[in-house]
């Protein structure tokens, strides 16, 4: 028992730290653009659609993913996405024209698809109801720690180094994460729901599966249609977040630096502004409180704050960096950092930068655990790796639809505003969508209780306790 026990924790760790790779291939791009450009000699805004493409692949692959895990053993799935995604990042560093790094990156995103999906769909298979929130935080804020990794490498390693080393890492790295697929625990569906961890391991096979004629239910549901359409809403706006880095670099070049420490401060500032988003293990323990109390409690508690998000973030984009005193031309990241640091107790400019990133971070967190804890709730063990998969494709296709919005109003605006204005106008425009996206937890209220319901029912029924 106690061997299951420790499997079942390294599986969930795991599957945790996998969740962070699909966002440091995201983070990875804004900071190396300028300089992948200017090597291959496109233009900024192309590669913004690189970005794009490699999100859209990610969230098309993902359902096809997600309807595999209702069929076949996941573990196995798991490592064949992996073989594909770090493959193919390895081949993106030897890319020598704009037609190959976009192939590659959605090669990548084909296989990333399988992380969403199905590290979801095996991660919720062990985690009782009544911790859904808390720890569906950890894989919430796994992503965000991956896209500010992306950043963070991306910047470190390109200033001394080629743009294309940070790529060769991460391949090399998804070698280590195949080989630590061979120790996982093939998930045992629908045990935690139904029975406690101790008859575990002599429970019978859950022997129900996902069937292509439940596929049209699970989009109708009027929780997941709700759910999806928040999920594609909020990811046009928070999809746009990660060129944040690119618009603190025209800042601090602004300020008279070079593009090489702007480059590295840039990336620092980005990691420590998004440590707000360590407050989703509290929200998420919040949320599971407050949806114990009533079935409609989650979603009014993260349509809260959501909507607090938009004020927060539109300030931040504004505020300027002024007298910022950094070190100039040296490459030596720990003194920048250092620098950075003292600027934040000593410069009120970047003291209000980093008072209001907090609280923007910390509010948007709120989003991820309990957006996942809801669309967990709502669906039937089997059907929730292909529920997830096509809520990943909302997602997916609202960051895709937010990173291309980038670089459509950044065309437009560029016209008339010079850099960082016409970064700060756009990326404040998109933030509108936070509106409509609150709105849909509002709508979807009623038809959680309903559907929570239903699914508990079941789940009893079939475990024999009705």
């Amino acid at each position: 028992m106690k061997s299951l026990k420790w499997r079942i924790n390294y599986t969930i760790a795991v599957i945790i730290i996998l969740a962070a790779f699909e966002h440091i291939v995201i983070g990875l791009f804004p900071p190396l653009i300028q300089y992948i450009a200017k090597d291959l000699n496109v233009k900024i805004a192309s590669l913004g659609f690189v970005s794009a493409a490699n999100i859209l692949v990610t969230s098309i692959s993902s359902i096809y993913w997600g309807y595999l895990s209702g069929k076949y053993p996941q573990k196995k799935m798991l490592i064949i996405g992996t073989i594909i995604w770090s493959l193919s990042i390895f081949l993106t560093s030897f890319s020598n024209s704009y037609f190959q790094i976009l192939f590659f990156q959605m090669v990548t995103g084909f296989g990333l698809g399988c992380i969403a999906s199905i590290g979801f769909s095996v991660l919720t298979e062990y985690i009782p109801y009544q911790k859904r929130g808390l720890i569906l935080s950890f894989w919430g804020m796994a992503q965000g720690l991956g896209g500010i990794t992306g950043s963070i490498l991306a910047s470190l390693t390109t200033v001394n180094n080629s743009w294309r080393w940070p790529f060769e890492i991460l391949g090399f790295i998804g070698l280590f994460v195949i080989f630590s697929f061979l120790f996982i625990q093939e998930p045992i569906r629908g045990g935690l729901e139904t029975k406690p961890k101790e008859l575990l391991k002599n429970t019978p096979p859950y022997n129900y599966n996902l069937e292509d004629k439940h596929v049209k239910f699970l989009i109708l549901k009027g929780s997941n249609v709700f759910l999806f359409l928040q999920t594609f809403l909020m990811n046009i706006a928070t999809g746009s977040l990660i060129w944040i880095p690119t618009l603190y670099i025209f800042k601090i070049m602004q300020q008279g630096y070079s593009m090489g420490t702007a480059v590295i401060v840039s990336g620092y500032l980005y990691a420590i502004f998004q440590l707000g988003g360590i407050a989703s293990f509290y929200f998420g323990h919040l949320g599971d409180k407050i949806q114990r109390k009533t079935y409609k409690g989650r979603a009014y508690f993260t349509a809260f704050f959501v909507l607090i998000t938009i004020p927060l973030y539109i300030l931040l984009f504004f505020v300027p960096m002024t007298n910022l005193s950094l070190p100039n031309g040296d490459k030596n990241e720990f003194i920048i950092l250092m620098s950075i640091l003292k600027q934040i107790f000593i410069n009120p400019w970047i003291t209000l930068m980093f008072v209001l990133s907090l609280f923007a971070s910390a509010a948007q967190s709120a989003n991820t655990p309990n957006w996942m804890a809801l669309l967990t709730d709502v669906n039937l063990p089997e059907h929730r790796g292909i529920a997830f998969s096509i809520a990943n494709f909302c997602n997916s296709l609202g960051r895709t639809v937010g990173n291309a919005g980038v670089g459509i109003l950044l065309g437009i605006l560029s016209t008339r505003f010079n850099a960082p204005y016409s970064y700060i106008y756009t990326l404040s425009i998109l933030q509108i969508f936070l509106i409509p996206s609150a709105f849909c937890y509002l709508k979807m209220s009623k038809n959680n209780v309903i559907d929570i319901k239903y699914v508990i029912k079941t789940l009893k029924e079939r475990a024999g306790k009705v």
